[in-house]
C-alpha cells in the first residue's frame, strides 16, 4: 500500500533499497504487497512463456459456491488445498476417460481468492493445453469437443470431490469452527450443509484461448506475487477513506468507483492473505516439477514443435521493451518502474541531500 496509502504500513515493516539504477524506493518485501516483487513477477513470466507449447490452450476456472466463504475464512489452508486436489482430479480424471480425451494432460493451476470489489471469491485459474499424451506417451491425442472437456461432466465431478474431502476433513477434525460457523460442530447441522452443496449447480467455466495463451498467462500473472488489488486501481485516501476503481461485470463490465473506510478496506484486503508457505501457484499432470522437462522435449518432437531459446533470465537482467529508440533503432531497456510515491521519495532524497 505504501505506493498511494502511505500511512498503511505493513506488519513486516518497510526496508528502503537501491534499484538497478540507484533510485531509492521502499518495499515491504511481502508477497501479498501490491508494490513489491515486480522483477519477481516478470521473471516468473518470461519462464513460463518458455514452457508454452505452440498449441492451441484453453482458460478453464473452478470457482467454489459462496456458502463457503465463511468456512474458507477460518481454514483457509484446509479449503484452498482441497480446492487445489479436487479440481487437479477432475481434470486429469476425466482426460483420462477414453469416452472424452483418453489421455493424459497437464496444466498450470493459480489461485485467486477474490473480486473485483475485494470481497471473498475463490476461484482456481486453469491455463490447459488442448489435448494430452496417449498412455504409452507415442502420440498426441487432440480434443474431441469444442472446448477441452465437457463442462456437463466436469461440474458434477468437481462438486463431488470437493465435498468428498469436505466430509473427510471433518471426520479429521481437521476444520476450525467458530463465530457464524460454530454451529456446523454439530454433525446433523453439517450433514445438512452438505446436503445444501450437493443441490447447488457449481460452477465450472472454459474458455478457448484464441488469441493463444500468452495473453491468459499475463493476465494472470499479474496477481502472481501479489493480491487483490493493484496500485493503479487506488485513487484516493483522505485519511479516513480510500476509493478505488472496480469492474462492474454484473452491469456489462462498467468500471465504477468505491469509497470504503479505511478499516473496511482493510478487512476485504487481508482476507486474501494466504497462510504463511502456501503454495498459490502449482502445475499437474505431465507439468508437474518432475516430469514438466522431460514430457516438453517429448511432446514438442511429438507434434513437431520448435523449442524456445534456452537462456534463461538472471535476477539482474533488465527487461527488454518491444519499441526501438528513435536515434540508433536499439531496443529500449526498462531499468526500473516507479510509482509516483518513488518518485516523490527520490525528489525528497536529492532535495535533502
Amino acid at each position: 500500500m505504501a505506493a498511494r496509502l502511505s500511512t498503511f504500513n505493513s506488519p513486516l515493516g518497510e526496508t528502503p533499497h537501491k534499484t538497478r539504477n540507484g533510485a531509492h524506493t521502499i518495499t515491504c518485501r511481502n508477497r501479498h504487497c501490491p508494490k513489491c516483487q515486480a522483477e519477481a513477477r516478470q521473471r516468473w513470466l518470461t519462464l513460463r512463456e518458455r514452457e508454452l507449447l505452440g498449441l492451441s490452450y484453453f482458460h478453464v476456472v473452478f470457482t467454489l459456491p459462496h456458502e463457503l466463504n465463511r468456512l474458507c475464512q477460518r481454514n483457509p489452508a484446509v479449503l484452498y488445498n482441497l480446492l487445489f486436489r479436487a479440481a487437479a482430479e477432475t481434470l486429469l480424471e476425466v482426460a483420462a476417460d477414453p469416452k472424452h480425451l483418453g489421455a493424459e494432460i497437464g496444466f498450470l493451476a493459480i489461485l485467486h481468492t477474490w473480486g473485483q470489489n475485494l470481497l471473498l471469491h475463490p476461484h482456481l485459474h486453469c491455463l490447459v493445453p488442448a489435448g494430452g499424451l496417449s498412455s504409452d506417451h507415442t502420440q498426441w491425442l487432440h480434443p474431441k469437443y469444442n472446448f477441452l472437456l465437457p463442462l456437463e461432466v466436469l461440474k458434477p465431478v468437481f462438486r463431488g470431490k470437493f465435498v468428498d474431502g469436505l466430509k473427510r476433513a471433518y471426520r479429521r477434525k481437521k476444520l476450525d469452527f467458530g463465530g457464524v460457523t460454530k454451529f456446523l460442530q454439530e454433525p446433523k447441522a453439517f450433514a445438512a450443509f452438505l446436503q445444501t452443496l450437493h443441490r447447488k449447480e457449481w460452477v465450472v467455466y472454459a474458455k478457448h484461448a484464441l488469441a493463444g495463451p500468452t495473453p491468459v498467462l499475463r493476465y494472470l500473472g499479474r496477481y502472481t506475487h501479489r493480491v487483490a488489488i493493484s496500485n493503479h486501481r487506488l485513487t484516493a485516501f483522505d485519511g479516513e477513506k480510500v476509493t478505488f476503481r472496480w469492474k462492474d461485470y454484473a452491469r456489462g463490465n462498467k468500471q465504477r468507483l468505491m469509497t470504503l473506510h479505511a478499516s473496511e478496506f482493510l478487512r476485504r484486503y487481508v482476507q486474501h492473505v494466504l497462510p504463511r508457505g502456501f503454495v498459490r501457484i502449482r502445475q499437474f499432470g505431465f507439468l508437474a516439477n518432475r516430469l514438466r522437462s522431460q514430457s516438453l522435449t517429448l511432446i514438442r518432437r511429438l507434434v513437431a514443435i520448435e523449442p524456445p531459446p534456452t537462456e534463461t533470465p538472471s535476477a539482474t537482467s533488465p527487461a527488454t521493451a518491444t519499441w526501438k529508440c528513435p536515434r540508433c533503432g536499439g531496443f529500449m531497456q526498462i531499468l526500473s518502474k516507479l510509482t509516483p510515491f518513488d518518485l516523490a521519495f527520490r525528489k525528497v532524497i536529492l532535495d535533502t541531500s
